[in-house]
Formats: structure tokens, C-alpha cells, sequence
């Protein structure tokens, strides 16, 4: 059950509490099962993004949290074994799906936290506004972080979950800028250039930079969804 003062969890309620409960904002955390590198978990995107919903809804009484969508557009992974992708097209039937659902609430958050996703989630959203429904597509951005796996989504682990961050694999990849690589990148994927799947530096990665980037990306993220719909 919510702890007293913690998030309200949808998957927690009956229909009759969420009957009761009023037309609050449903905040839906898109994830990825995707590989992030030999130290990083592959659920790393959905529990950063089900972290941030939580903090959105531990701050606002009007949100609640959906169960997350493991499962997003990770194609540019697929070199790697245990990558699971439902594509770009199923992402966003998927979503369209899930918000023309949601009638019962106010509007629907989607918090996602893989970069993948934003395609789809910008068409979805177009769709469902298209319709006369009301959705807001959320993607962290930590100006200067690296790619993926690197020392950004490490430090975030290292805050979240350090018991699923193998410390002993922690090795750097393709350190390059992004631009420089993304013509391989789209051509072959992160296998192209990352034999490993890290593309930045996870090495110096800490709990504590995690934080302070997880406190930056919940107040980012509350703001985006206050200018949208401002708080009761």
C-alpha cells in the first residue's frame, strides 16, 4: 500500500478508490528492456522513469502513478542479447491506446526515460490531443550528460538501485560526441561503434551526483507538468 506522504500507485486502488479519488493526472512511466552496457541493469530507463513519476506524485496529491511500460522503441540496441523492442509503431499504438483509456482522469503524464521513445510518444500525442484529450510526453535532458550508459544514467542508479550496479564491470566506451557517431549509429546501431553498449564514461560515476541530477530532472519535470496543468 502508499506509505503515508509517498506517492499514490494506481496498481495500489480498487476502481471505487479511483472512482472516489476524482479526475487526478495519471503519470505513466515508459521504460525500455534494453542493454546498458556490462554494468547497468536492462530495466535502467524504467526505473528512472517510475523514480521520477514517484517524485512527481510524492509533490503533487493530484497525480497518481501508473504500473510502467517496460517496453519502448530500443531497435538501435538490438546487436546486444536481451534487448526487447516493441517499435516505433507498436510504441505508439500502444500509448494512444492507454491514453484514449484514461477518460477517467484529468490528463496523462508520460514520463518516459528512454530517448527512443520520443518519436512515437510526440505522434501519440499529437493523436490523442487530435481527439480532444489531454497528454503531456515528458524526456529527461541533462544538459552535458552523456549518451547512454555513461556516467550519467550510472550516477542515477547509483541513487536509485547501487545494489543493481556492477561496480567491477564499470568500463568506459565510445566516448565521441553524439553527432560524430550518429551517421554509424543509424546506420548499424550502438554495436556499430560500442562493442560494449556504453556510449560516454561511466568511470566516476557516484551516488551523490545522482541525486543532485534526479532533484534537477523532479523539479524540471514538475514544472513542465505545472505550465501544462497548474497545480489544484
Amino acid at each position: 500500500m502508499t506509505a503515508a506522504g509517498g506517492p499514490h500507485r494506481l496498481g495500489d486502488e480498487t476502481w471505487q478508490d479511483a472512482a472516489a479519488a476524482g479526475r487526478r493526472l495519471l503519470a505513466v512511466p515508459l521504460g525500455s528492456t534494453e542493454q546498458h552496457g556490462p554494468h547497468l541493469p536492462l530495466a535502467t530507463d524504467t526505473i528512472v522513469a517510475a523514480a521520477l513519476a514517484d517524485r512527481l506524485a510524492t509533490a503533487r496529491h493530484d497525480v497518481v502513478v501508473a504500473p510502467a511500460l517496460p517496453y519502448g522503441s530500443s531497435g538501435e540496441h538490438a546487436g546486444f542479447p536481451g534487448t526487447l523492442s516493441i517499435g516505433q509503431a507498436a510504441l505508439e499504438a500502444v500509448v494512444v491506446e492507454l491514453v484514449r483509456s484514461a477518460d477517467a482522469f484529468a490528463g496523462v503524464v508520460l514520463v518516459s526515460g528512454h530517448g527512443g521513445n520520443v518519436e512515437p510518444l510526440a505522434r501519440a500525442v499529437a493523436t490523442a490531443e487530435s481527439e480532444g484529450r489531454r497528454a503531456l510526453a515528458w524526456v529527461p535532458a541533462v544538459p552535458g550528460g552523456d549518451a547512454h550508459a555513461g556516467r550519467t544514467e550510472t550516477s542515477l542508479l547509483l541513487a536509485l538501485a547501487p545494489g543493481a550496479v556492477r561496480s567491477a564491470a564499470v568500463e568506459p566506451g565510445d566516448v565521441r560526441p553524439l553527432a560524430e557517431i550518429m551517421p554509424a549509429l543509424r546506420s548499424g546501431g550502438v554495436a556499430a561503434v560500442s562493442p560494449n553498449g556504453v556510449l560516454g564514461d561511466p568511470t566516476g560515476a557516484n551516488a551523490a551526483e545522482g541525486e543532485r541530477l534526479l532533484d534537477a530532472l523532479a523539479v524540471d519535470l514538475a514544472q513542465a507538468v505545472a505550465a501544462w496543468a497548474p497545480p489544484p
